[in-house]
């Protein structure tokens, strides 16, 4: 294999999981000082990312970026967006740090967007979790980059099960509905929810429960069968897989 990197082509990852909060975005700390009186040294964030190996399929080289920063099983992965604009990278600091690594001020980027649950990641030491609707100051045109990846979340969200990769596999339906408007961005009437919710076969109601703090009863667990929606979904029952709430 060709370990050399292909200067002009990375791949970042935007890695999102579900806080206690609502949706979060991984960051790796970009620091470089640069010991010029006319220059503030480089001290922002940046979503995961790297050069392309020059024997690397694009998907393997996302696998290797990710790894990098998290241990995680069978994350899900898309591949939504290629950034290539001649100008996307104008910031005299982004220039910087660029040669400071010895590569070039046009970069080709291929994003990916990784889905992840928080209760089973383990991230590396140079990264954290940061909310994406308070997002700290970062690197390259790295902010678009993750509203983008957001974007297309939003959307494969109403028709695919896509959500059930930010949640633990067995679940109430108050983390369901934290979840999705979480990812939407908008309130959802809970009752509405739990009906239509409760309503979808593919959503399996277990034999267990789970104590929740401040409440009196514990709350029942349900869990997502892929078998179940898999057949739904080869029997080209569309509205039924509706997944907008």
């Amino acid at each position: 294999m060709d370990f050399r990197k292909i200067e002009n082509i990375s791949v970042d990852c935007v890695i999102l999981t579900l806080g206690e909060a609502g949706m979060e975005v991984l960051l790796r700390k970009r620091k470089l000082k640069l010991f010029e009186a006319n220059q503030p040294d480089i001290d922002d964030w940046t979503v995961i990312g790297d050069q392309v190996l020059n024997s690397e399929k694009l998907d393997l080289a996302a696998d290797r970026i990710f790894n990098q920063a998290a241990t995680y099983n069978n994350p899900y992965k898309k591949q939504f967006k290629t950034f290539g604009s001649p100008e996307r990278i104008h910031n005299e600091q982004d220039i910087i740090f660029l040669q400071s690594k010895g590569l070039k001020h046009r970069i080709i980027s291929v994003a990916y967007y990784f889905l992840v649950s928080k209760e089973v990641i383990k991230i590396a030491k140079d990264t954290k979790w940061h909310s994406v609707l308070a997002l700290p100051k970062l690197g390259f045109d790295h902010e678009k980059i993750i509203r983008r990846a957001l974007e297309d979340l939003k959307i494969k969200a109403t028709t695919t099960p896509i959500i059930f990769h930010l949640i633990q596999d067995k679940f109430t339906l108050n983390d369901l509905h934290f979840a999705y408007e979480s990812l939407l961005n908008i309130e959802i009437d809970n009752r509405n929810f739990r009906k239509k919710a409760l309503n979808k076969t593919y959503i399996v109601p277990l034999a267990e429960k789970r104590a929740i703090k401040g409440a009196k009863k514990p709350a029942k667990l349900y869990m997502f069968s892929h078998d179940i929606y898999k057949k739904l979904a080869d029997d080209t029952q569309a509205n039924y897989l509706n997944f907008s709430f």
